[in-house]
């Protein structure tokens, strides 16, 4: 997995930019939020990045956030709403705005997005309030910074855990953990009954 490039933003046609690594050009895709966020052409940039791979084709999708990447990538994993769309809901709200529709309800505000009906509106709605990322901060996380409970969640559900299912097992073993390792490890010790 391509977690991040840094180089020189050689060219920008929304979605559409390329970015020069080490005289190797990355074509990544973006939605607008990032692109308004860019800086002139010749300047240097990094990106988040997500790599979907295809039968047909890999394509890279940059992000200017860590927010809006983990907002990709929660969305993405809803039936029916693929990279492309995807990015048409970051093109069309912050991260934060997104939460906000999703914790009020809001169908309205979802169905003036491109692609999104009353019926994926309401779908993204029943499905995001139970894995709905922290999106509060535009900042990366670093090592050290970060919840040691949030991310050994994430890591649990990336294992394939429901959200519900890791929160509960990691509140079974909080208190004997010293850190995100140790958190994940009795999680698991925990869910095999051992």
């Amino acid at each position: 997995m391509i977690g991040f490039l840094r180089g020189v933003l050689t060219h920008k046609h929304p979605p559409s930019l390329l970015l020069d690594v080490g005289g190797v050009g990355y074509e990544v895709d973006a939605p607008m939020s990032t692109f308004y966020q860019l800086p002139d052409t010749g300047s240097e940039v990094m990106l988040h990045t997500h790599l979907v791979i295809r039968e047909d084709a890999h394509v890279l999708f940059g992000f200017a956030t860590e927010s809006e990447r983990t907002l990709f990538r929660a969305l993405i994993r809803i039936t029916g709403i693929g990279p492309r769309l995807g990015l048409a809901i970051l093109s069309g709200l912050s991260p934060d705005e997104f939460q906000r529709c999703i914790q009020q309800g809001d169908v309205t505000a979802l169905q003036r997005l491109p692609g999104i009906g009353k019926k994926t509106a309401e779908r993204l709605i029943i499905e995001m309030r139970d894995r709905l990322p922290d999106t509060s901060s535009g900042e990366v996380v670093t090592e050290g910074s970060a919840d040691p409970l949030r991310e050994a969640s994430e890591a649990l559900i990336a294992l394939g855990y429901k959200p519900q299912e890791a929160e509960r097992l990691l509140h079974q073993v909080k208190e004997q953990a010293a850190g995100v390792e140790e958190l994940i490890r009795l999680a698991l010790k925990q869910a095999g009954g051992r």
